[in-house]
């Protein structure tokens, strides 16, 4: 798929000019101190979703039947799970996949994304031994496991 990019204030001055471009790519507008923008044509969001949600149902169906085939067609797709300990990677694939399938269903995929990039930031830290090892050791400036409420004792 190709996109074509045009600044915001573009759009804004004069859609005319933008809006042809829908008919051939999808657009991106590139809006200064905030989120860019994607306009396209229902019809290519639909088959994006469409698509989307035949492929997490099928990942899901898989699974279910047999799930050390899900997990090994996962962590083909993402080489960095071999850094994350074999528990956590585990819990990695389960909470993408139920993840994928809520937002292949809903188109809510958000939590996806959010969750995609929470595991590879946590993959990457344990990618680097030194950096895993402080993150599992006390952190400097620890308090007491119990603090006293505010004007009164621990609770």
């Amino acid at each position: 798929m190709t996109v074509r990019t045009f600044p915001y204030s573009s759009f804004l001055r004069s859609p005319a000019q933008v809006l042809p471009s829908l008919d051939h790519t999808d657009v991106m507008l590139e809006h200064r101190d905030e989120e860019n923008l994607v306009l396209m044509r229902e019809e290519r969001f639909e088959a994006i979703l469409s698509g989307m949600r035949l492929a997490a149902r099928s990942l899901a169906l898989l699974a279910d039947r047999h799930r050390p085939l899900a997990e090994e067609a996962l962590s083909e797709e993402l080489p960095w799970l071999h850094w994350l300990p074999e528990s956590e990677q585990h819990s990695c694939v389960r909470e993408l996949l139920t993840e994928l399938i809520a937002g292949a269903e809903t188109g809510l995929l958000l939590p996806f994304a959010r969750s995609f990039a929470s595991w590879r930031s946590t993959a990457e830290a344990w990618a680097d031994p030194q950096v895993a090892k402080e993150l599992q050791a006390p952190f400097a400036g620890d308090g007491p496991e119990l603090l006293p409420r505010p004007g009164g004792e621990a609770s």
